[in-house]
């Protein structure tokens, strides 16, 4: 990889990495409208289903380079996604059931032709089903004195009808795609948006089906959406990150098939993939290691405003008594390995100190904080007492829960409904009251 000049050779890396990410970015923008309205295997099938196409145009023009193959792979495209629906709402069978009929008998279909035809008009089954990307920039064709790729032609115009086609209903997708019964009601052509939406992913998937093969275009359809969406939870931002994850997949895949010498398609899905893993695991909000994380930071904070709570009511029943021991301050914790880090980051923040005898103590910021929980354990269990019939005895279990959510403003929203919030139903002191 080192030294490579992706203008050497009459620009074959840069013509190569332009084709797959012209041809992946279609796929990726539309596949996040598919992911939204969860119909992802449509485009899987859609990839599939169009090869019958590909292969009429072929027998037609009996050329590579010929418009009847985007026109039938197209028209076959919008045909499958016909299907799909009049099976599902016509002849009342499940979505999923109707989508693997249609699209494996139209795959099964396609492959059939492809053995039969496609040795006489030089086509080759690899070349379609896997792509050979290293090879499409040799097909040329002049532009403005320049030899241009004749695939990227065709990937560029379908890129920007997608664009074009995405800005223009922008407010139609997003809402079809959010919830159609709405758009509906609204007086929105859902049907309309729908089949306008599958003839453009039927086009992109020709498109790439020529350019990079079907293996390549189910996952640009797939993972570059659903690592958006992993990375977003606004429209704009997954469609932002997946257009990033196809770009990133074309140069990276270019320079890994370079390393280790696999083929383009593959290792670009193999990228894209490893990019999906990521977000999987490390997401701001949806990745497992951050939720994880998130998870941990709250089980430690609920921990160590326990331990403090807990040394707020033993300086309340026994002020001659300096603190709580070590010990009984880790088992206010609940014990274990969770309550001595709580404890350790309380003495951090200096919200605990030492005393005589390894006592320990509420510093003047620990009991401020301290004050605040117990305020709100107390009023919670005075607001249960006085709304609802509960035993005594039921009160506490549900207040221990609820302290670590109640803010101040709530705190004194609750303080404002009670008919007196001086004193608990088990006659404590409320912190923050006027006895207090």
């Amino acid at each position: 990889m080192k030294g490579i000049d992706l203008f050497s050779d009459g620009g074959q890396a840069l013509w190569t990495i332009s084709i797959a990410a012209a041809a992946s970015l279609p796929c990726a923008l539309l596949g996040c409208y598919l992911l939204l309205r969860r119909m992802s295997l449509l485009g899987d099938a859609l990839s599939h289903a169009v090869l019958p196409g590909v292969v009429i145009g072929f027998w037609i023009s009996g050329s590579t380079s010929s418009g009847w193959i985007f026109a039938a792979a197209v028209v076959v495209g919008l045909l499958t996604a016909v299907l799909i629906q009049l099976l599902h709402s016509v002849g009342g069978v499940t979505e999923d059931a109707s989508l693997g009929v249609v699209f494996t008998s139209m795959f099964a279909l396609g492959v059939v032709m492809l053995v039969k035809v496609g040795p006489r008009v030089d086509l080759d089954v690899d070349c379609v089903l896997y792509g050979l990307i290293e090879s499409v920039w040799l097909d040329t064709q002049p532009m403005l004195g320049y030899e241009v790729p004749r695939a990227l032609m065709s990937v560029v115009g379908v890129l920007m009808l997608s664009l074009a086609f995405i800005g223009l209903f922008w407010k139609e997708l997003k809402l079809v795609s959010f919830d159609p019964r709405l758009a509906t009601s609204m007086g929105y052509p859902a049907t309309l948006v729908h089949y306008l939406l599958m003839g453009m992913v039927a086009l992109a998937v020709v498109a790439g089906f020529y350019a990079v093969g079907s293996v390549l275009v189910i996952a640009m359809l797939i993972v570059p959406a659903a690592t958006g969406h992993l990375l977003s939870d606004r429209l704009v931002g997954t469609m932002g990150w997946a257009a990033a994850t196809a770009i990133a997949s074309s140069i990276l895949g270019y320079f890994g098939d370079l390393r280790f010498e696999t083929g383009m398609a593959p290792m670009m899905a193999v990228v894209a993939g490893a990019g999906f893993t990521l977000a999987l695991l490390l997401a701001p909000r949806h990745g497992l290691g951050s939720r994880a994380f998130h998870r941990f930071r709250l089980a430690l904070r609920i921990v160590a405003e326990d331990v403090v709570a807990a040394l707020y009511r033993t300086s309340e029943t026994d002020s001659a008594e300096l603190g709580l021991a070590w010990r009984s301050c880790l088992a206010a914790g609940g014990g274990g390995l969770l309550a001595r880090l709580a404890v350790h980051v309380l003495f951090w923040r200096g919200e605990i100190g030492w005393v005589a005898d390894r006592r320990v103590q509420l510093t003047a910021t620990g009991r401020e904080r301290a004050e605040s929980l117990v305020r709100a354990h107390r009023l919670w269990e005075a607001y249960l007492g006085e709304n609802f019939d509960l035993p005594l005895d039921h009160l506490h279990e549900p207040a221990e829960r609820v302290e670590h959510y109640l803010g101040p403003a709530l705190q004194e929203q609750l303080a404002s409904e009670l008919r007196r919030a001086d004193l608990d139903p088990h006659g404590k002191v409320i912190p923050g009251s006027k006895l207090s």
